[in-house]
């Protein structure tokens, strides 16, 4: 049977958002990085140095959920996938629980929980004060991710304070750079940066044209 050209693209993008990206399917599959450490953890497979890996299996996945999450919107509309909008929330949530996690382990592995070290901490490493001011602004809009808040501020002061994600995800970089960079090791850096400037390049592409056409 024959198809016009698009139908086809369409009707699975439909597929796609209804149906294989429902929400508790997704929910689960961002949950299975979580899944996985747990098994590293109980079974040994995280090599010669468990806490460090942890530490960074757990940043990776940040920013990884973090591109994820800023990869929604151009896919939405690229491949007409309205259905991918309800999953914005609940991604950015899964960012800030991963970041929780990434802090959690190196206030665990690196500082023993004593919090008045990590207090004394974060000033003194230029990569971890990055890293803690971009949580802090994850923090801020995990708070405002409910209706509730869309109300409090009102959609336009929302919609402003939910772009500093971009900021987050420059900050997000900069702190994987800085840890990288002291074990030149910076291919992975380069492709997140990569990834990063695309999506957010496709971004000032599409403002430029509004601003173009209006």
């Amino acid at each position: 049977m024959s198809v016009a050209p698009g139908v086809g693209v369409v009707h699975s993008g439909r597929w796609l958002g209804g149906v294989a990206l429902g929400k508790p399917a997704v929910f689960v599959l961002l949950l299975l990085p979580l899944a996985w450490l747990v098994y590293a953890v109980a079974f040994n497979q995280l090599g010669a140095n468990p806490a460090q890996a942890l530490v960074r299996a757990t940043g990776d996945w940040t920013l990884r959920m973090l591109c994820l999450v800023l990869a929604l919107t151009p896919l939405r509309l690229q491949f007409d996938l309205p259905q991918l909008a309800r999953l914005r929330r609940m991604v950015g949530v899964f960012v800030y629980f991963y970041a929780v996690l990434h802090l959690l382990s190196y206030a665990w592995f690196d500082m023993g929980f004593v919090w008045v070290d990590v207090v004394k901490d974060i000033p003194k490493r230029p990569f971890i004060l990055v890293g803690f001011t971009a949580w802090v602004a994850l923090s801020l809009l995990a708070l405002t991710s409910f209706d509730r808040a869309v109300k409090w501020l009102g959609g336009k002061n929302w919609r402003r304070l939910h772009r500093s994600v971009y900021a987050v995800a420059a900050l997000a970089l900069l702190h994987f750079f800085w840890m990288r960079a002291a074990k030149n090791d910076l291919y992975e850096v380069a492709v997140y940066a990569l990834v990063v400037a695309v999506l957010l390049g496709w971004r000032a592409v599409r403002a430029l044209r509004a601003r173009t056409r209006a």
